[in-house]
Protein backbone atom coordinates (compact mmCIF):
# COMPACT_ATOMS: atom_id res chain seq x y z
CA UNK A 1 0.00 0.00 0.00
CA UNK A 2 1.03 3.72 -0.38
CA UNK A 3 2.52 5.58 2.12
CA UNK A 4 1.31 8.65 3.32
CA UNK A 5 4.21 11.31 4.15
CA UNK A 6 4.49 14.90 5.36
CA UNK A 7 6.96 17.25 3.90
CA UNK A 8 9.36 20.33 4.98
CA UNK A 9 7.01 21.50 7.95
CA UNK A 10 8.35 23.99 9.98
CA UNK A 11 7.33 24.29 13.62
CA UNK A 12 8.76 27.18 16.05
CA UNK A 13 10.86 26.01 18.92
CA UNK A 14 7.39 26.39 21.10
CA UNK A 15 5.47 24.15 18.13
CA UNK A 16 4.11 26.38 16.23
CA UNK A 17 3.44 25.73 12.66
CA UNK A 18 1.78 29.38 11.85
CA UNK A 19 1.46 32.45 13.66
CA UNK A 20 -1.75 34.21 14.52
CA UNK A 21 -3.58 36.66 12.49
CA UNK A 22 -3.35 34.80 9.13
CA UNK A 23 -4.22 37.01 6.17
CA UNK A 24 -4.36 37.18 2.51
CA UNK A 25 -0.98 39.68 3.17
CA UNK A 26 0.35 37.31 5.98
CA UNK A 27 -0.09 33.50 4.84
CA UNK A 28 1.94 32.60 7.75
CA UNK A 29 0.21 35.42 10.77
CA UNK A 30 2.71 37.24 12.76
CA UNK A 31 5.64 34.21 11.99
CA UNK A 32 5.87 36.54 8.30
CA UNK A 33 8.48 34.26 6.54
CA UNK A 34 10.48 32.85 9.43
CA UNK A 35 9.54 29.84 9.59
CA UNK A 36 10.34 29.01 6.27
CA UNK A 37 13.48 30.88 5.25
CA UNK A 38 15.58 27.67 5.76
CA UNK A 39 13.55 26.58 2.77
CA UNK A 40 14.10 29.27 0.20
CA UNK A 41 17.39 29.47 -0.87
CA UNK A 42 17.25 25.43 -1.74
CA UNK A 43 16.87 24.64 -5.35
CA UNK A 44 13.92 23.18 -4.72
CA UNK A 45 12.24 26.83 -3.59
CA UNK A 46 13.80 28.08 -6.38
CA UNK A 47 12.49 25.72 -8.55
CA UNK A 48 9.18 26.43 -7.43
CA UNK A 49 9.87 29.75 -8.57
CA UNK A 50 11.10 29.18 -11.88
CA UNK A 51 13.95 29.91 -11.29
CA UNK A 52 17.68 27.90 -10.84
CA UNK A 53 20.72 27.11 -8.93
CA UNK A 54 20.05 27.31 -5.05
CA UNK A 55 22.37 26.99 -1.97
CA UNK A 56 23.44 22.90 -1.56
CA UNK A 57 23.93 21.01 1.64
CA UNK A 58 21.20 19.46 4.64
CA UNK A 59 18.79 21.91 4.05
CA UNK A 60 18.20 21.11 0.26
CA UNK A 61 18.86 17.45 0.69
CA UNK A 62 15.93 17.36 3.06
CA UNK A 63 13.75 19.63 0.78
CA UNK A 64 14.70 17.88 -2.91
CA UNK A 65 12.68 14.72 -1.19
CA UNK A 66 9.23 16.45 -0.84
CA UNK A 67 7.59 15.51 -3.97
CA UNK A 68 9.63 12.50 -5.45
CA UNK A 69 7.05 9.57 -5.48
CA UNK A 70 4.13 11.60 -4.80
CA UNK A 71 0.70 10.98 -6.60
CA UNK A 72 -2.03 13.36 -4.91
CA UNK A 73 -1.50 15.58 -2.25
CA UNK A 74 -4.17 16.58 0.88
CA UNK A 75 -4.43 19.78 2.18
CA UNK A 76 -6.75 21.68 4.45
CA UNK A 77 -8.54 25.00 3.27
CA UNK A 78 -6.63 27.37 4.82
CA UNK A 79 -3.51 26.02 2.77
CA UNK A 80 -5.39 26.73 -0.54
CA UNK A 81 -6.59 30.18 0.42
CA UNK A 82 -6.92 33.10 3.59
CA UNK A 83 -11.26 32.51 2.45
CA UNK A 84 -13.92 31.21 5.27
CA UNK A 85 -17.33 30.14 4.81
CA UNK A 86 -18.83 30.16 1.49
CA UNK A 87 -16.65 30.52 -1.19
CA UNK A 88 -16.59 33.75 -2.39
CA UNK A 89 -16.64 35.33 -6.51
CA UNK A 90 -13.51 36.43 -6.54
CA UNK A 91 -11.10 33.79 -8.72
CA UNK A 92 -9.13 33.26 -6.48
CA UNK A 93 -7.20 30.25 -7.87
CA UNK A 94 -4.18 29.43 -4.47
CA UNK A 95 -1.61 31.57 -3.58
CA UNK A 96 0.34 29.93 -6.48
CA UNK A 97 0.28 31.10 -10.40
CA UNK A 98 -1.82 29.17 -13.26
CA UNK A 99 0.67 26.24 -13.18
CA UNK A 100 1.44 25.12 -9.10
CA UNK A 101 4.06 23.51 -8.37
CA UNK A 102 1.73 19.93 -7.11
CA UNK A 103 1.61 18.66 -10.96
CA UNK A 104 -0.77 15.83 -9.06
CA UNK A 105 -4.43 15.69 -8.00
CA UNK A 106 -4.67 17.80 -5.08
CA UNK A 107 -7.62 16.99 -2.44
CA UNK A 108 -8.50 20.68 -0.28
CA UNK A 109 -10.33 19.92 2.40
CA UNK A 110 -13.32 21.89 3.07
CA UNK A 111 -16.94 22.14 4.34
CA UNK A 112 -18.11 23.96 1.37
CA UNK A 113 -17.61 21.73 -1.92
CA UNK A 114 -17.03 22.85 -5.19
CA UNK A 115 -16.71 21.84 -8.99
CA UNK A 116 -13.06 21.07 -9.34
CA UNK A 117 -10.37 23.44 -10.52
CA UNK A 118 -8.33 22.45 -13.35
CA UNK A 119 -4.66 24.32 -13.47
CA UNK A 120 -1.65 23.99 -16.04
CA UNK A 121 0.98 21.34 -15.40
CA UNK A 122 -0.92 18.50 -14.36
CA UNK A 123 -2.77 19.90 -10.63
CA UNK A 124 -6.55 19.60 -10.14
CA UNK A 125 -7.80 20.66 -7.42
CA UNK A 126 -10.94 19.01 -5.32
CA UNK A 127 -13.06 19.96 -2.93
CA UNK A 128 -14.03 18.25 -0.95
CA UNK A 129 -15.48 17.54 2.62
CA UNK A 130 -14.71 14.70 4.38
CA UNK A 131 -12.72 13.03 7.60
CA UNK A 132 -9.10 11.95 6.82
CA UNK A 133 -10.06 8.50 6.24
CA UNK A 134 -12.51 9.61 3.43
CA UNK A 135 -10.35 12.03 1.74
CA UNK A 136 -7.33 9.40 2.48
CA UNK A 137 -9.23 6.36 0.23
CA UNK A 138 -10.21 9.08 -2.05
CA UNK A 139 -6.47 10.34 -2.59
CA UNK A 140 -4.81 6.96 -2.50
CA UNK A 141 -7.00 5.98 -5.60
CA UNK A 142 -5.86 9.02 -7.34
CA UNK A 143 -2.31 8.59 -6.80
CA UNK A 144 -2.37 4.69 -7.91
CA UNK A 145 0.85 3.65 -6.70
CA UNK A 146 2.63 6.52 -6.02
CA UNK A 147 2.46 7.73 -1.92
CA UNK A 148 0.07 10.57 -0.75
CA UNK A 149 1.77 13.51 0.93
CA UNK A 150 -0.69 15.82 3.79
CA UNK A 151 0.39 19.14 2.69
CA UNK A 152 -1.10 21.54 5.36
CA UNK A 153 -1.62 23.05 7.13
CA UNK A 154 -1.29 23.32 10.85
CA UNK A 155 -4.45 21.11 11.55
CA UNK A 156 -4.47 18.82 8.65
CA UNK A 157 -1.62 17.36 9.60
CA UNK A 158 -2.42 17.36 13.26
CA UNK A 159 -5.88 15.50 12.17
CA UNK A 160 -4.25 12.79 10.02
CA UNK A 161 -1.18 12.22 13.30
CA UNK A 162 -4.20 12.22 15.15
CA UNK A 163 -6.10 9.40 13.07
CA UNK A 164 -2.62 7.52 13.02
CA UNK A 165 -2.46 7.58 8.92
CA UNK A 166 1.18 9.09 8.60
CA UNK A 167 3.56 7.14 7.89
CA UNK A 168 6.41 9.45 7.23
CA UNK A 169 7.18 12.86 8.96
CA UNK A 170 9.62 15.50 8.22
CA UNK A 171 9.72 18.13 10.96
CA UNK A 172 11.89 21.43 10.53
CA UNK A 173 12.60 22.83 14.48
CA UNK A 174 13.28 26.71 13.23
CA UNK A 175 14.87 28.53 16.57
CA UNK A 176 12.41 31.25 16.83
CA UNK A 177 9.80 31.51 19.46
CA UNK A 178 6.63 32.59 18.27
CA UNK A 179 4.20 32.33 21.42
CA UNK A 180 1.08 31.92 19.87
CA UNK A 181 -0.28 30.48 16.79
CA UNK A 182 -1.34 26.70 15.86
CA UNK A 183 0.42 24.83 17.35
CA UNK A 184 1.36 21.19 15.89
CA UNK A 185 1.62 18.85 18.41
CA UNK A 186 -1.74 19.84 20.73
CA UNK A 187 -3.51 16.64 21.65
CA UNK A 188 -0.80 14.51 20.53
CA UNK A 189 0.71 12.94 23.48
CA UNK A 190 2.78 9.86 23.24
CA UNK A 191 3.12 9.94 19.60
CA UNK A 192 6.89 9.34 19.23
CA UNK A 193 5.84 5.69 20.46
CA UNK A 194 4.79 4.86 16.67
CA UNK A 195 7.74 6.40 14.88
CA UNK A 196 11.66 5.64 14.76
CA UNK A 197 12.71 9.24 15.08
CA UNK A 198 16.20 10.67 13.84
CA UNK A 199 17.29 14.39 14.19
CA UNK A 200 20.16 16.25 12.35
CA UNK A 201 21.30 19.29 12.79
CA UNK A 202 21.84 22.00 9.58
CA UNK A 203 24.34 24.92 9.47
CA UNK A 204 21.08 27.10 8.96
CA UNK A 205 20.45 26.69 12.87
CA UNK A 206 17.38 24.47 12.21
CA UNK A 207 16.97 20.77 13.14
CA UNK A 208 15.27 18.59 11.02
CA UNK A 209 13.44 15.49 12.89
CA UNK A 210 12.25 12.13 10.38
CA UNK A 211 9.51 10.58 12.09
CA UNK A 212 9.19 7.06 10.48
CA UNK A 213 6.33 4.62 11.43
CA UNK A 214 7.63 1.39 13.18
CA UNK A 215 7.64 -1.89 11.80
CA UNK A 216 4.25 -3.55 13.32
Amino acid sequence: MSRVRVHNFAISLDGYGAGAEQSLEAPFGHAGGRLMQWFMGTPTFRAMQGASGGSEGVDAAFASRWATGIGAEIMGRNKFGPQRGEWPDDGWQGWWDDDPPFHTPVFVLTHHPRPPLEMKGGTTFHFIDATPEEALAQAREAAGDDDVRIGGGVETVREFLAADLVDHLHVVVVPIVLGRGERLWDGLEGLEERFDIEAVASPSGVTHLTFSRRAA
